[in-house]
């Protein structure tokens, strides 16, 4: 398989599960500005999701124009990539249907933190795979970014499980914002 025939498949499978998250939302139950309101928190777990995965996306998009080689652990950490970001629709509703509990939250987080971490270890391979690519722990992303980004996940999950629920999405808005400016500079 070459690299153009799976970042293809990848790219199907990311536009469906950013077309399935606007699938499960909520309609007001009265339509009107407040009613609207009410769906914020919906609205906001949808906005997130969505364009984390975009993150994710123009991520490898920008990045495996250097890959000229790929192996089946390529494959591998790609598929099981996009198996757990199939759950993004899931656990936004979760998170959207129950944003002050834990369960939901840190559910929601460690989906993230296991994709994030993917992303890292398919970064390496394709590094180790492609040396002229120079890619560091994510692609072109700064490792200190990285590592920002990973630290303040974490941090949220931390609070998500301990002391307040609603750290994990905020920190995930926040690493999002880090990682978006970063793509920016670019």
């Amino acid at each position: 398989m070459n690299n153009e025939r799976l970042t293809a498949f990848e790219d199907a499978i990311l536009a469906i599960i950013m077309t399935i998250l606007v699938l499960d939302l909520s309609k007001p139950k009265e339509v009107s500005w407040a009613g609207l309101w009410d769906l914020r928190i919906s609205f906001f777990a949808y906005a997130l999701s969505f364009f984390w995965i975009g993150l994710m996306w123009m991520s490898h998009h920008n990045n495996w124009r250097l890959v000229h080689i790929i192996d089946m652990k390529t494959i591998l950490l790609t598929l099981v990539l996009l198996f757990f970001a199939s759950l993004f629709p899931y656990t936004t509703s979760l998170v959207s249907e129950n944003f002050n509990n834990s369960t939901a939250q840190v559910f929601y987080g460690l989906i993230i933190i296991a994709i994030s971490l993917l992303n890292v270890a398919l970064s390496q391979n394709l590094g180790r795979l492609n040396p002229k690519a120079n890619f560091g722990l994510l692609y072109k992303t700064p490792n200190r970014v990285v590592f920002l980004d990973l630290g303040i996940k974490f941090i949220g999950l931390v609070l998500a499980i301990t002391v307040y629920p609603a750290a994990m999405i905020y920190s995930i808005f926040i690493a999002s914002v880090v990682l978006g400016f970063n793509f920016s500079k670019e």
